[in-house]
Order: C-alpha cells, then sequence, then structure tokens
C-alpha cells in the first residue's frame, strides 16, 4: 500500500519533469492541463514552474497526471491528504463546460453534416441516439454543479449538510457508457451513407469522447470522492 501511495506521490512525472515531455509523450493531457487553466507557451518550463506561474496546486496536478497516464495505478486512500481540492473542482468544473459547451455541441454540428444524404429515418435515429446521449452527460454534470460542488465548497468553510454527503453522490454516480455504446453500434452497423470519411471523423471523435469522459469519471471515483470522505470525518 506504501509503494503504491509513493507512486501516485512520485509517479513518472515529477514537479521537475518538463511539461513538454509531458504533453508529447501524452497528448490526451493537453486537456488535463486546460482544465487546469493552464495555458500553451510555456517554453522549457518543467512542470513545477508551470504550475507556480498559474497558481495551480503542483501536487493535485500532478496526482492527476500521473494517474491518468499510468493506467495500471489505483491510487489509494492516502493519496488525498495533500490534494488541493479547490484546484480539483476547478479542473472538474472546467472539464464540464469543455464536454457540454464545446465537445459535444461540435459532434452533433458534425454528426448532421454527416448523415444529410442517409434515409431520412436513418438519420432522425442516430441525432435522437445522440441527443439522449448528450441529455445523459448534461444530467449528470449538472448534478454535480448544482448539488456536489456547492456541498464540497461548504465543507472547505466549516459547513456541512446533514442532509447530504459524498456517498449519496458515489451511489447515484451513474455510468453513461450504455447509451454511447447504443450511438457507436448504430453508425458502425446500419449507417448507408456512400461517403464515410465524415462520418468516420465524427465516430472518432465520439470514441475519443467516450474514453474521455471514462478519463474524467476515473478522477472523480478514485481522487475526488475519497478526498471529500477524509474532509468529511474532519
Amino acid at each position: 500500500m506504501i509503494k503504491d501511495m509513493e507512486n501516485m506521490k512520485n509517479g513518472k512525472y515529477r514537479e521537475t519533469s518538463k511539461m513538454s515531455d509531458l504533453i508529447c509523450e501524452n497528448y490526451p493531457m493537453v486537456l488535463v492541463m486546460s482544465r487546469f487553466g493552464i495555458d500553451l507557451g510555456f517554453g522549457e518550463k518543467n512542470i513545477g514552474e508551470v504550475c507556480r506561474q498559474n497558481k495551480i496546486d503542483t501536487h493535485t496536478f500532478l496526482t492527476v497526471v500521473n494517474f491518468l497516464t499510468e493506467t495500471k495505478t489505483v491510487p489509494v486512500a492516502e493519496v488525498h491528504k495533500d490534494i488541493s481540492i479547490s484546484s480539483l473542482i476547478t479542473y472538474l468544473h472546467n472539464a464540464h463546460d469543455y464536454f457540454l459547451n464545446f465537445r459535444l455541441p461540435h459532434i452533433r454540428h458534425k454528426l448532421t453534416e454527416a448523415i444529410v444524404s442517409c434515409p431520412k429515418d436513418v438519420a432522425f435515429v442516430i441525432r435522437r441516439f445522440f441527443d439522449e446521449y448528450a441529455e445523459e452527460v448534461h444530467k449528470h454534470m449538472s448534478y454535480e454543479e448544482k448539488t456536489v460542488f456547492p456541498y464540497v465548497r461548504n465543507l472547505l468553510e466549516g459547513k456541512k449538510d446533514p442532509k447530504y454527503n459524498i456517498t449519496i453522490f458515489r451511489k447515484r454516480h451513474d455510468q453513461i457508457e450504455m447509451k454511447i455504446t447504443e450511438l457507436k453500434n448504430l453508425i458502425l452497423k446500419y449507417y448507408p451513407g456512400p461517403d464515410s470519411n465524415l462520418l468516420n471523423s465524427v465516430l472518432f471523435d465520439i470514441f475519443a469522447t467516450e474514453q474521455d469522459l471514462a478519463s474524467h469519471n476515473r478522477v472523480e471515483d478514485y481522487i475526488f470522492v475519497p478526498a471529500i470522505l477524509s474532509l468529511e470525518k474532519q
């Protein structure tokens, strides 16, 4: 257990690692960096320098990065001790904004364009499946924004709600993978369109979004929730 804890604190990437090396070796981390509020243009600076320059808690950033890049390692409970919960909430909130206000609308626009020449009944079903999936994601994230995050911010100020706790969130942390699996199967198996380049691009975006959302949920389940459970005990 102690070894696993140290792996999370002192994983492959450290304060002294170059930010450019992190991104070039793991390109999905450009999204993680952005969600922490870090812009491009960091030159040869290391991770610690970039985090301090952007007033980001370095340990929290490294915990998330090492967790997502070292897929075999699941953080143990002790890892939450040095986490900045406010930095983690910022990260999660910015991820929600990215999915709801950029990624999903962008995919829907491309999808509508890609299926314009297919039979109307098929186009209708594809759009409906996508809209149902997007609605599930919206409900999932809106609950966190309206209920979970305000609860946690109050906890940080020493105010505990006797009618709520993070276990309620953990129990209703619905998995939304089924909806997107149905959408992928519908496109893969039944789309009859002749020109597939644009739709292939949309399908690639859907796969990437599914993977990104799965990583987002893992951060909530294995880093955010244990940190709040510890906070509740204090």
